[in-house]
């Protein structure tokens, strides 16, 4: 067996493979924790159970309930909305504009709220945006124009919202791993479960407390996540948040531009050079423009056109259903020969196709079952939101790829309730049209997510190792020294051989999982 020495000497007359390669290299931070731990060489695993991890759990749980309930719940703030402030013409899109501020801001500042969990850490950032939900649903309560409504509730509640969701999810890692999944399943599923209550008691706290009473009401009840903010105290030592990556280039400069490197911490660039996610983040926002649309207009629709009837229910029949949703496609999306992709164009062609239903129900048993079949195909596409980014950007860079995919999506959410608003308004006060053309854009949406199909994936050459994705997949890629340790040249020749084994294996192997035998890289090495 040659040694890592003589391997390099063999590496010599081909030199010029290397030009282009880089060695990363995770060197632990002696700077403290953002919760006062000292950053160790050796992090501990998450515990994956226990009182204070499963009280994380609950706190997480509670966190996207609230959050989600009460913004999937705001078409019955609408129909009092449009009583107290409907006057005039185009009422309709003023008022939906509301909510839809709401839900599109939330969105829109999911990765910022990211960046600030890295940057200032989860509880810290957690705790602002309760602080900010709780502030602008209080000030709500005393807005007396829509002009305000569209600043306290529309934006305040909404930027908090998205301070506070983003952390309870990223937390969850912190005290979960082999349970993630199942954590994961029971935390989304609270908005499901609030969404299914909220309609009846925001419905009974009008008629009891009238609007503004209402809204000191929620405010109340998230003031609750002030304190489950405090409790996302990650654990010392078990985030990789705190290393630092440092690239040690191969007949490259050594140092990188400090612009440059600013960039690189906050934003991974490798992504929107992926020609498949490029094409999902066209036509995933597409697909969205009429997705909120039934959550503000439908209790206002039952109320216009089946007069009597509870039009709070079917908000409840979707929660409900999405629940179930989530569930039954997440199992179905674990087996090895089904298509996350296809599942969610069916999600999307079905949504698109039960949206346009609504429009032409006549009786509301009919609308109970639509209602229940929007919600599962709801669940199914959300369910797959995570899987699918995994599967075309992979790990490295999933977190800013679905952060910066719910970005965009906050446009279309927030242009499509006024809009349907707007149509309402202008023809002859019905929802017909209005429903017709929320249905439309998932269904084009849907299409689009063929051409994902068609785009080759992205070779994984010397440059995807420049990135790191290659060396990440490796765990004998990644050399831990300490910070005052220099790394010696023997060192130094040791990380390029593997990093070349690891690059032959990635271009030779015709899949990346047919060739994590070591025995198979060693080879693969041996022939350069």
């Amino acid at each position: 067996m040659t040694t890592p020495d003589e391997e390099s000497e063999r590496l010599n007359g081909k030199e010029e493979r290397l030009d282009a390669v880089k060695v990363a290299v995770i060197v632990p931070s002696k700077t403290k924790h953002k919760d006062g731990g000292v950053g160790r060489q050796n992090r501990g695993a998450p515990p994956d159970g226990g009182l204070r991890a499963w009280i994380v759990c609950f706190a997480s749980f509670w966190t996207n309930g609230v959050i989600f309930g009460v913004i999937n719940s705001v078409g019955v703030l609408y129909v009092r909305l449009g009583r107290d402030y409907g006057d005039g013409e185009e009422s309709s899109f003023k008022v939906s504009l509301v909510g839809s501020l709401c839900i599109g801001t939330t969105f829109l500042f999911s990765p910022v709220a990211a960046v600030l969990s890295d940057q200032f850490g989860i509880r810290q950032t957690a705790f602002v945006g309760s602080l900010l939900v709780v502030s602008g649903m209080f000030l709500s309560s005393f807005a007396d124009s829509l002009d305000l409504l569209y600043m306290t509730y529309g934006v305040m509640v909404g930027i908090g919202a998205s301070l506070a969701y983003t952390p309870s999810l990223v937390i969850l890692g912190h005290y979960f791993k082999r349970r993630l999944g199942l954590v994961n399943g029971i935390v989304t599923a609270g908005s499901s479960m609030f969404t299914m209550v909220m309609p009846f008691l925001m419905n009974a706290s009008l008629e009891a407390f009238e609007l503004s009473g209402t809204l000191r009401t929620l405010a109340a009840m998230m003031s609750l996540l002030l304190v489950c903010s405090l409790l996302f105290k990650p654990l010392e030592g078990t985030s990789g948040s705190d290393d630092i990556g440092v690239e040690l280039g191969v007949k490259t400069n050594v140092r990188e531009s400090k612009c440059r490197a600013c960039c690189n911490t906050f934003i991974n660039t490798s992504i929107w050079r992926n020609k498949k996610y490029m094409v999902w983040a066209l036509a995933f926002p597409v697909s969205l423009f009429g997705y909120f649309v039934p959550y503000v207009h439908l209790v206002k629709h039952v109320e216009v056109s089946l007069p009597g009837y509870n039009g709070e229910l079917l908000i409840t029949c979707i929660g409900a259903a999405s629940g179930i949703g989530r569930i039954i496609f997440g199992q179905l999306a674990d087996f090895q020969n089904v298509s996350r992709i296809l599942l969610q164009q069916l999600s999307f062609f079905s949504l698109g196709v039960l949206t346009m239903l609504l429009a032409i129900a006549n009786q509301y048993w009919i609308l109970v079952v639509i209602c229940l079949g929007m919600g599962i195909f709801d669940g199914c596409f959300i369910s797959l939101l995570g899987p699918i980014a995994f599967e075309i950007v992979g790990h490295k860079g999933a977190s800013q790829a679905i952060g910066c995919l719910l970005g965009i999506c906050s446009v279309p959410l927030t242009l499509g309730p006024p809009l349907a608003g707007w149509l309402y308004d202008h023809t002859g006060h019905s929802y017909k049209v209005a429903f017709l053309a929320a249905g439309l854009p998932p269904i084009i949406g849907s299409v689009l997510m063929f051409v994902i199909n068609t785009v080759k994936q992205p070779q994984l050459e010397d440059h995807v190792c420049k990135t790191g994705n290659a060396v990440d997949e490796m765990t004998n890629l990644t050399v831990s020294v300490s910070k005052d340790t220099k790394l010696d040249e023997g060192m130094l020749k040791r990380c390029v051989l593997q990093l070349v084994a690891a690059t032959v294996r990635h271009v030779h192997a015709p899949r990346f999982s047919e060739s994590t035998d070591y025995r198979y890289v060693a080879s693969c090495a041996r022939e350069i």
